[in-house]
């Protein structure tokens, strides 16, 4: 098992922000699993370049993977903001992690994430205080957009081709070969890797330049551009997310631009580690899990652990012990269409995502395993070496006083304990639910009432005339 990581906390993100601003942008990047999508077009309102539109034929190929079943669209589905489709994959298996492989039946280990925006991302690199930022993939692994591109084409629980040069096998086959070759040049063909390396240039060229995945046009756009106005419970919830005694969330989704030009992201692009449960659905997560399930733990608790930036998937053989079980902070743009939540999608709804984040240390035998005699299990999709397993006993104010580990105790709302309020209550988190819905693209300020917007979205306003006792300040 590799442990590569870095520092990691809160400590990075005021550096982190300051960066952002010069550090180089890049293309895009492909996944996995599930059944197959058409790839977004620009209908002509935009000209994309050659290699976009070589990209844009490879995004959807089917015949590049082993199953012949599965292309990067299949698992990043434009109605769920290039996230999973809930319909199709390993989530309608019952399974939070798409389904891949050679015979579209091996489980894979994270939730998918959304390729909007992803363009957006720098390059990873290291903070000051040496904590990693940026990248791709949720551990970071891939150093570009481009790398992480051509990575899932030979990934044995994705489209599970054996190597490179099985992936130029399959290129030399397709009907677009000549686009690729008139870019490329035929010598290219003569090596797997560098064909590999440009196929994964082209989908990026692609992700980059197609306007479907960087539109900026959410409720919060036209709001920011004085085209559309927020209701109460919208801008109480913007309050409160912005509120560091109560949300919290910009400290790492910071709501403001980074550079002063582009909109607001969402994220500062760091890694934390929150402490979120284990999901008995993934099936590396169970005793029983297949042969190919990396066993990385000694701890007699589990045989399988996802520590994000210190492995198993990370091979960078750099290691701070800090930062095992950190994931990079995503974007909260289409969040409310991107379900299931977190690394693992252990949660389904963004009312149990943001109950979580408060009431996580408050009343963790929500969130964790309980037993007979009222103990809690904490933190345990950690070996106890980073902190993990911690035993609490619920309801007992100070129970968990001396707890130290890798976890995030230390910012709000993650800094109280057993007994203490929560940050927000049922209403505040109903408000910052309507909040992020507003992050959802497809407003058009013209017909501000023609969005519509997911069932756990309509939930949460309908509470908009209930009295409120979570104000923003």
């Amino acid at each position: 098992m590799n442990f590569p990581g870095f520092g990691s906390g809160a400590g990075a993100r005021a550096w982190t922000l300051a960066a952002l601003a010069t550090l180089p942008l890049l293309l895009a990047a492909c996944g996995g699993g599930g059944g197959d999508s058409a790839p977004p077009s620009s209908g002509g309102s935009t000209t994309l370049s050659a290699a976009a539109l070589l990209g844009q034929k490879i995004f959807a190929d089917t015949a590049l993977s082993a199953s012949g079943t599965q292309s990067c669209a299949s698992c990043h589905v434009s109605a769920s903001a290039f996230a999973e489709d809930a319909s199709a994959g390993g989530v309608d298996h019952g399974s939070p992690v798409p389904l891949g492989g050679s015979g579209m039946d091996q489980g894979g280990f994270r939730n998918t994430p959304s390729l909007m925006y992803t363009s957006l991302t720098p390059n990873f690199y290291f903070a000051s205080d040496g904590s990693p930022n940026g990248g791709f993939f949720r551990d970071g692994r891939a150093e570009t957009l481009a790398d992480q591109a051509r990575l899932p084409f030979t990934t044995s629980f994705e489209m599970a081709n054996a190597n490179a040069a099985a992936v130029g096998a399959k290129l030399k086959t397709r009907p677009w070969l000549a686009d690729f070759v008139a870019l490329y040049g035929n010598a290219v063909l003569n090596d797997p890797d560098t064909a590999l390396a440009r196929m994964g240039s082209a989908l990026a060229a692609f992700e980059t330049e197609e306007p479907t995945f960087n539109p900026f046009s959410s409720k919060f756009d036209a709001y920011q551009r004085g085209q559309a106005t927020l209701t109460a419970q919208e801008l109480n919830g913007m309050a409160l997310f912005n509120n560091p005694p109560k949300g919290n969330c910009s400290a790492c989704h910071p709501s403001t631009s980074a550079d002063g030009a582009t909109p607001p992201m969402f994220t500062d692009y760091s890694y934390d580690n929150l402490g979120v449960p284990r999901n008995p659905l993934i099936a590396a997560n169970n005793a029983g899990a297949a042969s190919d399930v990396p066993v990385n733990s000694t701890d007699g608790v589990q045989t399988y652990y996802d520590l994000g930036v210190c492995g198993p998937f990370r091979e960078q053989a750099v290691y701070l012990a800090a930062s095992c079980g950190q994931f990079k902070v995503p974007t909260l743009r289409n969040i409310a269409v991107t379900a299931p939540y977190f690394h693992n999608g252990r949660f389904t709804t963004l009312k149990d995502a943001v109950g979580f984040y408060v009431r996580r240390d408050t009343n963790p035998e929500e969130w964790y395993p309980t037993a007979s005699d009222g103990s809690v299990t904490k933190f345990d999709d950690l070996p106890a070496f980073y902190g993990g397993q911690f035993v609490v006993q619920a309801g007992v104010v100070g129970s968990d006083a001396g707890y130290l580990g890798n976890v995030n105790t230390s910012e709000i709302p993650y800094n109280r304990l057993i007994g203490d309020t929560p940050a927000l209550d049922t209403a505040g988190i109903d408000d910052v639910i309507t909040f992020l819905c507003t992050l959802t693209d497809g407003f058009d300020p013209a017909h501000p009432t023609a969005q519509v917007l997911p069932a756990q979205c309509q939930a949460a306003a309908q509470l908009a005339a209930a009295p409120k006792n979570s104000k923003s300040h």
